[in-house]
């Protein structure tokens, strides 16, 4: 039998996906041909917004659509977060939460054998749940390899689901860590990227935490470079600055989670930490690596927040200077605290506010990608465009290069940058 995988959301969720495919290789399942018909396709679910669960929905209805027989498995977070909402799952025939991933192959085979619907969905549990230790030996036709080594969260911010769909913080042992990225080196990657759903709460409540993990990534031969995906503020003193800065491996890139410039927000928000605190991390980075980026998330019109606070918000977000900056409107979110707080914003007025902030914010993005013009950086190449060659520096400057030599592609190559535009550069190999 053949199937499809169809993942929606984070990084995370993609490297699951991932694990789970190579499960069903490894157990006689075959991949099929066609990404929209298949005799099994599994869905990867994202929860973090409303939309997400539209979407998720309105993918399910056209699976069932394009494949009528075929058996439909969902998984993932929405499932996990919202357990008894029956209407989520009438076009499935398998539903895992997040913490049955290794029951995919025996439940398709069970069902298969008896066509029984199969929900298996367990709570997470407050204290000692273990780390899924799922692995992946390559990541498809990406040029660079992601690695879990995080799950759950336990901060609860007042806008968020993911402690409810994801559970509490639980890590990878540095060993299988090593094992893994030996593996994926082996196969020829250079580049390695750590995510988590919290990132930054990698070891806690152990004796190790991120630092470990950067140098742990750092010291297997064949891999050149070792970036982090998101994280938060929270672990990242200077101590882990310093360590994170000795490995010449380490890619300067921060994906550093904001979500507001004003501190009134960021305490209605239940996030750990003041604007000033975010300020000095920044500074702290900056300092410490030459020609890093800083990038992050910041979102608008959340419950309560006024036009002095929004303004408060887009003062200290052009005061960082940040590389590039992802805009979102706030969405009520069914199951958390602010869900139900007063004072909503209206959502005309959310939508001028993140088209304000967009402007500011692609100010700055041109201003950073300014600076990278004259620099000889090393860029690994991951795609043949037509007419050029697309790439990643290490501080994540999208480059293109003039050239279609495909065989460059996976490659990391010396480019000088020669040109910026409004959301990339434009380099020649050296």
């Amino acid at each position: 039998m053949n199937f499809n995988i169809v993942t929606l959301g984070c990084k995370v969720n993609q490297y699951e996906s991932q694990a789970m495919r190579e499960d069903l290789l490894k157990n006689g399942f075959l991949l099929s041909e066609n990404k929209d018909i298949a005799d099994i396709t599994i869905i990867n679910s994202c929860t973090v917004t409303a939309v997400s669960d539209a979407k998720n929905r309105k993918l399910l209805n056209k699976v069932r659509r394009l494949n009528p027989d075929g058996i439909i498995v969902l998984t993932g977070c929405m499932p996990q977060a919202f357990p008894d909402e029956a209407e989520n799952f009438k076009n499935c025939d398998i539903v895992l939460g997040n913490a049955k991933r290794a029951e995919l192959v025996p439940a398709i085979r069970k069902f298969i054998a008896d066509s029984n619907k199969n929900i298996a969905i367990s709570e997470h549990i407050a204290k000692g749940e273990p780390f899924e230790n799922l692995s992946v030996s390559s990541f498809g036709e990406h040029t660079r390899s992601f690695i879990k080594i995080e799950d759950g969260c336990n901060r609860f911010c007042s806008y968020c689901i993911i402690p409810y769909a994801r559970g509490r913080v639980r890590s990878k042992q540095l060993s299988d860590l090593k094992a893994e990225i030996e593996t994926v080196a082996m196969n020829g990657y250079k580049e390695v990227v750590l995510v988590g759903i919290n990132l930054s709460a990698y070891g806690l409540d152990e004796n190790f935490n991120l630092a470990d993990a950067v140098e742990c990534a750092c010291s297997v031969e064949g891999i050149e470079r070792v970036r982090l995906g998101s994280i938060e503020p929270e672990r990242m003193d200077r101590e882990m600055i310093a360590r994170l800065a000795a490995q010449p491996k380490f890619c300067p890139q921060f994906h550093l989670s904001l979500q507001s410039g004003c501190d009134k927000t960021l305490s209605d928000m239940n996030r750990h930490y003041t604007s000033g605190e975010y300020a000095e991390i920044v500074n702290n980075l900056r300092n410490a690596f030459e020609n890093s980026s800083i990038t992050t998330d910041v979102m608008v019109g959340f419950a309560g927040e006024t036009e002095e606070d929004f303004e408060n918000s887009m003062q200290f977000v052009k005061n960082i200077g940040f590389a590039k900056v992802h805009v979102f409107p706030y969405s009520q979110r069914k199951g958390t605290v602010a869900a139900d707080k007063p004072n909503q914003v209206a959502p005309q007025e959310k939508e001028r506010r993140a088209k304000l902030m967009g402007i500011a914010v692609d100010k700055s993005r041109k201003e950073f990608l300014d600076t990278q013009v004259g620099l000889v950086e090393n860029v690994l190449i991951e795609r043949n465009r037509r007419g050029y060659l697309e790439g990643y520096t290490k501080n994540y400057t999208p480059v293109h290069i003039i050239s279609e030599n495909s065989e460059l592609c996976g490659l990391i190559k010396n480019v000088k940058i020669t040109k910026s535009f409004d959301d990339y550069c434009e380099g020649e190999l050296v």
